[in-house]
């Protein structure tokens, strides 16, 4: 099976795709309207997901980011947005992989999004950025239920390993 981080790395996109499948399928009302969550819709939520993937790989890589904001819109539209998914779906199984086969103790040093210089154990950051997407891909699930559309079973028990 591997790392068990370059495993979730691979759980995490197949669980996106389910995610962004079902999304795929909402009507543009559906997918767009103010619900009450933590980023305002379903759009806003993955948009937060993809913007915080954006800074915790670039911290991880030292390649750095240009996200401004948690709340940072990267993309207006479903399709844009479902494509630049699928681009750092790529890059997260990439630097994963990069980051469990170097110095798996190593701290990392980055500036917060506050502003504050931070040093955190590249594990917990690793272990951060899955637990994270599966909280919000949570809330989208949830808000999916407030829809025509079924939200697809998510679980990691269910993830083909093969």
């Amino acid at each position: 099976m591997g790392n068990n981080f370059e495993m979730l790395a691979r759980w995490t996109v197949w669980a996106n795709g389910l995610t962004y499948d079902a999304c795929a399928r909402l009507s543009s009302d559906d997918y767009f309207i103010e619900r009450a969550c933590a980023f305002g819709s379903i759009h806003n939520t993955l948009n937060h997901l993809l913007a915080t993937d954006r800074i915790w790989l670039g911290r991880l890589s030292g390649e750095g980011h240009d996200i401004p904001s948690l709340d940072h819109i990267v993309c207006r539209d479903f399709e844009s947005l479902r494509a630049e998914r699928l681009a750092e779906d790529e890059r997260l199984v990439r630097i994963v992989s990069t980051a469990v086969h170097s110095d798996p103790d190593k701290d990392i040093d980055y500036i917060s999004m506050d502003g504050k210089p931070q040093r955190k154990p590249r594990q917990l950051i690793l272990a951060h950025i899955f637990i994270h997407h599966a909280h919000h891909r949570g809330q989208v699930h949830a808000l999916l239920s407030q829809t025509p559309v079924v939200p697809p079973a998510l679980d990691i028990t269910y993830f083909p390993l093969g």
